[in-house]
């Protein structure tokens, strides 16, 4: 694909790094702004501006797949993502960092507004990230979860403790539900695919996939969490932290939530009806204490700052926190993070990157989700009309991934070696980021 990404941020270079190798990437940046780092990537770097339809000319814009407009300002994307539309109907991805623009572009109720000219699909970072939050603390203690097949199949992930009965065991010797199988195992900051012989050992983060109610078995058997979360504690009052105070008010759970700015605790009193709002630092030792936001079920960081999360996290987990989950912004401070004992770590840079892959895909492959920082790809494909009945065990792949979940139809199968896959069957398939292109190649060749 021809791809134009427009601005030289965080996202634009994260995208740029996943998308060089397999697509002709140009990036159209303003004056002065270029940062040293792009010069590494294999892509042409023009000067100019979205909205300059000279500058769009220059670099035949027309031609161009897919254009995507990740620069700092907000208004900058949008007249850049409309000024394209002029040159050719190319699809456009907009990125956004203000609510009201994010409701005023991608609301479906505005559809009686609708022209040539619309931006085909708004992202909002912070939106998606408090989806991804709200999923994971919807299972006790789980460090991820997806859900696949609109939920009839899941993915978890789980640190496997001192105290676990699959300590030491080898996994073809463990006692799982019926329908679930391991594509994937962390160990010591390493991802790799496990087969029946590994043995898990204590601290694994082990990924679990099967049908939902085998998951929620596993979770309820193996893992003994039957309760649910009842109480949250959310440091933090912006975007993140106010979208997910919401959610968890319409879902039962009681709040309480830390924030800094008195303007802001106002907005928030205002706006959200049932949660606690506490004007303070969530870095204040004797405010955590007085207010028990430790012994919330889960609590969570979600404020723009890393070394402020990373403090606020440390001293959570010092006054007994159950359970933490920190938003961090740095995507290369991901595994300090987790080094250091912070249970859940998560990004909305990360969040928006899977939603940007979803889009670039060819062929009918989709990315459902970055692992481990995208150390790893859960990855949905359908096979092709012409594809020959195969069973798994026999399919000889290019490299190592697990088929986790084969959907025909209405059907969810969690497949073995001896399914038999036909045309037109959709598939969930865990692979490693390195293979991940092997992988759909083999499918499609």
């Amino acid at each position: 694909m021809n791809i134009i990404i427009y601005g030289t941020t965080d996202i634009s270079y994260l995208v740029a790094t996943r998308l060089h190798q397999q697509h002709n990437i140009t990036i159209l940046h303003e004056s002065g702004e270029l940062s040293e780092k792009f010069h590494n990537l294999d892509v042409s770097l023009v000067e100019g501006s979205g909205g300059d339809i000279a500058a769009l000319q220059r670099i035949e814009a027309q031609k161009a797949d897919l254009f995507i407009a990740c620069a700092a300002i907000d208004e900058a994307n949008i007249v850049a993502c409309w000024t394209i539309k002029k040159l050719a109907d190319t699809e456009t991805i907009c990125f956004v960092g203000k609510a009201s623009l994010y409701r005023n572009f991608s609301s479906m109720s505005n559809n009686q507004y609708q022209t040539r000219y619309d931006i085909d699909s708004v992202i909002w970072p912070e939106q998606l990230l408090t989806q991804d939050i709200y999923r994971i603390i919807s299972v006790p203690e789980a460090l991820d979860v997806e859900f696949l097949a609109g939920g009839k199949a899941k993915l978890f992930e789980y640190r496997i403790k001192k105290d676990s009965t699959l300590v030491d065991r080898a996994i073809r010797d463990c006692r799982f539900p019926q329908h679930v199988l391991i594509p994937g195992i962390t160990r010591e900051g390493k991802l790799f695919i496990p087969n029946g012989d590994t043995v898990i050992t204590h601290n694994d983060k082990v990924f679990f996939i099967g049908s939902g109610v085998a998951l929620d078995a596993l979770a309820a058997d193996i893992f003994n969490h039957e309760r649910k979360i009842r109480t949250v504690s959310i440091v933090g009052g912006g975007a993140v932290g106010f979208m997910l105070a919401e959610r968890l008010e319409k879902s039962g759970i009681k709040v309480k939530l830390i924030e800094h700015s008195q303007q802001r605790c106002l907005f928030l009193a205002d706006s959200l009806k049932k949660t606690l709002v506490l004007q303070g630092d969530g870095t204040d030792l004797e405010l955590l204490e007085s207010e028990s936001i430790a012994q919330a079920d889960a609590c969570i960081c979600t404020t723009n700052n890393d070394e402020k999360n990373l403090l606020c996290s440390l001293l959570l987990k010092q006054l007994g926190a159950k359970r933490i989950v920190t938003r961090v912004g740095n995507i290369q401070n991901y595994e300090l993070f987790e080094h250091v004992g912070i249970d859940v770590v998560v990004s909305p840079k990360a969040s928006a990157l899977t939603e940007v892959l979803n889009r670039v895909q060819a062929q009918k492959v989709d990315v459902v989700a970055l692992i481990e920082g995208g150390k790893g790809e859960m990855l949905s494909l359908t096979l092709p009309d012409n594809f020959e009945e195969k069973r798994i065990r026999d399919l000889q792949l290019p490299a190592k991934a697990i088929i986790g979940v084969v959907i025909r139809g209405h059907r969810v199968i969690i497949p073995h070696g001896d399914t038999v896959l036909s045309p037109r069957d959709r598939l969930k398939i865990f692979s490693m980021k390195e293979d991940s292109e092997k992988i759909k190649t083999f499918f499609f060749a």
